[in-house]
């Protein structure tokens, strides 16, 4: 998804840098560990960028998914909650938080595995190495439209970096 965005962005410079795309699929077992620390090496390197794509809560009857928690307000409010929730527990860096909040909601984070794998290898990479300054802070929330009404249907959008 992103990748013709970075070869408009890049194009000025685009003899000095190389584009390899990961395709991650689900990772099952130590997975997530072992490519983590293949990995972690290339995130620890400050010559590299690493751009994790996802969508959050793809929310309707279309997308088989209506997590509704009326105490948080109207649809698309109970829907922020819940992706914000699964931001938090992705800023705290911990991939088994994470795994633990998709096994409990379900949340239609179509990204949900790039970004287990984007944990799996922070948490190698602190393994290796003190990271007193490592966080990944969200910084922009939206959705496609703000539902009301349970016949409707939303997709959630959110960007964060990693910095170390």
């Amino acid at each position: 998804m992103q990748l013709p965005f970075l070869a408009k962005v890049m194009e000025s410079v685009k003899s000095n840098f190389t584009v390899v795309p990961i395709m991650v699929g689900e990772l099952k077992g130590d997975g997530g560990v072992n490519y983590g620390k293949i990995l972690s090496p290339y995130l620890e390197d400050p010559e590299n960028l690493f751009v994790i794509s996802s969508d959050f809560c793809h929310w309707g009857s279309r997308f088989r998914y209506t997590h509704y928690d009326k105490k948080c307000g109207e649809i698309y409010q109970s829907i922020e909650a819940l992706d914000r929730m699964g931001m938090d527990i992705i800023e705290s860096l911990s991939s088994e938080s994470f795994i633990e909040y998709l096994s409990q909601y379900g949340n239609t984070i179509c990204g949900r595995n790039p970004i287990t794998l984007l944990l799996h290898t922070v948490e190698c990479l602190r393994a290796r190495k003190e990271l007193p300054n490592c966080k990944l802070k969200f910084l922009h929330y939206s959705q496609s439209s703000q539902i009301k009404d349970m016949k409707d249907s939303s997709v959630s959008y959110a960007a964060g970096a990693l910095t170390f």
